[in-house]
C-alpha cells in the first residue's frame, strides 16, 4: 500500500493532464464554490465584528467604578483621599489633621515637580463618603478575575500644564493602564503607539498626546520621539491618538483628545499616590454588563470589608444607562425610566446585547449556508465527471486489471483524481475568495474579516467533498471486470 499510493497518484495526475479542458472545468466548479463560501463567511464575520465594534465603541459594554459614593455620607474620609478633602485646615478637637498622599510640604523634595498641591487640585470642602478613596490597583487585579470581564483599566485623572519649550497648554492628564486602547475601540493612532505594559511596569516617563493637545503643543509636526514637560519632569512622546468614529469626534476641551496619557504607575510614583480615581471595565458581551456589574460590586464590598448596613464607598455605573439618562428624553420620562434602571439595564443590555449577538451569528450561518450550496454543486460536478470518466476509460481500466492491477489500486487511483481536482480547485478558491473579500472591503467600504478558521475549513471541506463525491465513481471503476472491459468499444 505504501508503494501503491505514489504510483496511483502519478497515474491519476497523468490521466488528469491528458484531459486538460475537462479537468479545468471540473476544478472551476470547486473554485467558485470555495471562493463563494470564503467570501460569504468573510462578509458575515466582518459585519458581525463591525456591529460588535460599534456597540462597544458606544460604551454599551463598559462599566466604570468610581471612588466614593455621593449618595451617602460619613463623618470623615480615609487619610489618603484623593478626590476632595479638608486640607491644611486646623485640626478639630478629637479629629486628626487630614492630609492627602498627593500633598507635599514645602520642604518635600517632590515640590520641584511643580504639580498642584492637594488643596489646589481637590478644593477645601469638608468631605463626605463621596470623597472616599479606597480603589487600588489590587482591586483592579481582582476584578480582572471576574468571568465575563474583557479589559480592566485603572485611572487617576487631574488637570495639568503641559509644556513644549515655551509653548504651554492646560489640559487633562490621565494616568491609565496600557490596555486603554482596547477599551477605547474608536481610537486610532495618528502617530506612534500607546505606551506598553513593560513601560508601565518600569514606571517610565512616557506620554501619549491626544490629537488636540498635540496640535496645541507641536502644530502639524510629528511629536513622537520629542519631549514635553509635566510637573517640571520630562516625558518622552510615544504616540498621538485620534478618533475614527463620528460618534466620538475630537474637540477642544473634551476628555479624550484634548488630554494626555501616562502610565498610572508613573503618575502614582511621581505624586506619591496609592489610590485610584476610577477603574474602567469592559465585558466580553454586551449582554453580560448587568451580571458583571453585580459581581464587581460584591467583590469590592468584600475587599473593602463593608458590612451589610454600610453603604458602598464606590460607585458602579454602566455607560449605557448613563447615556440613556442624559439623552434626549423629557426630564420627567428620564426620571421615571432611570428610577427603574436595574430592570431597564437588564432589558437594554441583556436582551439587546444577546439579540445583536444572535442576529450576527444567524446572518453568518445564513450566508455560509447559501454558499455551501455552491460547494455541493461543485461536488456533484466532480462526481458526474468522474462517472463519465469511468465510462470513457473502461478499456483502460480493463488493461490495467489484465496486467495485474488490483481492484483497490484502481479504486485508489480514481479517488486520488477526485481529491486532486477538489483540493486544487479549493486552493484556487481560497485565493480568489481572499482577494474578492479585500476588493469588496476597499471598493464598497464594507467591513470584512477573513478568519484563519474559515480558510482551514474551506480547505478541509474541499478535500472531504473530493473523497465523498469521488468514492462512488471510484468504486464503480474498481468493479469493472477485466474481460468485459477489454471487449468495450
Amino acid at each position: 500500500m505504501g508503494r501503491s499510493l505514489p504510483t496511483s497518484w502519478l497515474i491519476a495526475f497523468r490521466s488528469l493532464r491528458r484531459n486538460k479542458l475537462q479537468t479545468m472545468l471540473t476544478m472551476l466548479g470547486m473554485t467558485i464554490g470555495v471562493a463563494t463560501v470564503l467570501t460569504m463567511i468573510s462578509l458575515g464575520s466582518g459585519a458581525q465584528k463591525a456591529i460588535q465594534d460599534q456597540v462597544k465603541a458606544a460604551g454599551m459594554n463598559m462599566i466604570v467604578v468610581t471612588a466614593g459614593n455621593y449618595q451617602a455620607r460619613r463623618e470623615q474620609p480615609p487619610d489618603d483621599a484623593i478626590e476632595m478633602g479638608a486640607l491644611n485646615a486646623p485640626a478639630a478637637e478629637g479629629r486628626p489633621h487630614l492630609q492627602l498622599a498627593a500633598f507635599h510640604p514645602e520642604d518635600d523634595p517632590f515640590a520641584i515637580h511643580d504639580h498642584p498641591t492637594a488643596r489646589q487640585r481637590l478644593g477645601d470642602v469638608e468631605a463626605g463618603l463621596g470623597a472616599a478613596a479606597t480603589l487600588t490597583i489590587a482591586d483592579a487585579n481582582e476584578i480582572r478575575k471576574v468571568p465575563g470581564v474583557q479589559n480592566v483599566c485603572e485611572g487617576v485623572h487631574m488637570n495639568v500644564h503641559v509644556m513644549n519649550g515655551d509653548t504651554r497648554w492646560f489640559t487633562r492628564v490621565h494616568g491609565d493602564d496600557s490596555s486603554l486602547p482596547s477599551i477605547r475601540r474608536s481610537w486610532t493612532f495618528q502617530h506612534g503607539e500607546f505606551f506598553s505594559a513593560r513601560e508601565q511596569r518600569k514606571n517610565d516617563q512616557v506620554i501619549v498626546l491626544g490629537t488636540i493637545a498635540a496640535a496645541k503643543l507641536f502644530g502639524t509636526t510629528n511629536p513622537v520621539g520629542k519631549t514635553v514637560t509635566v510637573w517640571k519632569q520630562s516625558f518622552k512622546v510615544v504616540g498621538v491618538v485620534t478618533s475614527t468614529s463620528w460618534l466620538v469626534a475630537p474637540a477642544e476641551g473634551d476628555d479624550q483628545f484634548d488630554a494626555v496619557y501616562i502610565p498610572v504607575t508613573t503618575l502614582q510614583n511621581l505624586l506619591n499616590l496609592s489610590k485610584l480615581n476610577d477603574i474602567t471595565i469592559t465585558t466580553q458581551s454586551t449582554g453580560d454588563v448587568t451580571r458583571v456589574e453585580g459581581i464587581v460590586t460584591n467583590v469590592l464590598r468584600s475587599r473593602h470589608h463593608l458590612g451589610l448596613d454600610t453603604p458602598d464607598d464606590f460607585s458602579v455605573t454602566n455607560l449605557a444607562a448613563k447615556a440613556l439618562a442624559s439623552g434626549g428624553l423629557r426630564p420627567d420620562v428620564a426620571v421615571a425610566v432611570t428610577g427603574n434602571v436595574n430592570g431597564l439595564e437588564k432589558v437594554t443590555l441583556d436582551q439587546l446585547g444577546k439579540t445583536l449577538d444572535k442576529s450576527s451569528r444567524t446572518m453568518s450561518v445564513l450566508l455560509a449556508s447559501i454558499a455551501t450550496v455552491s460547494l455541493i454543486v461543485g461536488g456533484i460536478g466532480i462526481m458526474n465527471i468522474m462517472l463519465l470518466s469511468v465510462t470513457e476509460r473502461t478499456r483502460e481500466i480493463g488493461i490495467r486489471r489484465a496486467v495485474g492491477a488490483r481492484a483497490h489500486e484502481v479504486l485508489l487511483q480514481f479517488i486520488l483524481e477526485s481529491v486532486t481536482l477538489s483540493v486544487a480547485g479549493g486552493l484556487f478558491g481560497i485565493l480568489i475568495g481572499v482577494v474578492t473579500a479585500i476588493a469588496i472591503s476597499k471598493s464598497a467600504q464594507w467591513s470584512t474579516s477573513v478568519p484563519a478558521q474559515a480558510i482551514l475549513l474551506s480547505f478541509g471541506v474541499s478535500a472531504a467533498i473530493g473523497i465523498f463525491f469521488g468514492y462512488y465513481p471510484a468504486r464503480e471503476a474498481s468493479r469493472v471486470a477485466p474481460l468485459t472491459s477489454l471487449r468495450f468499444e
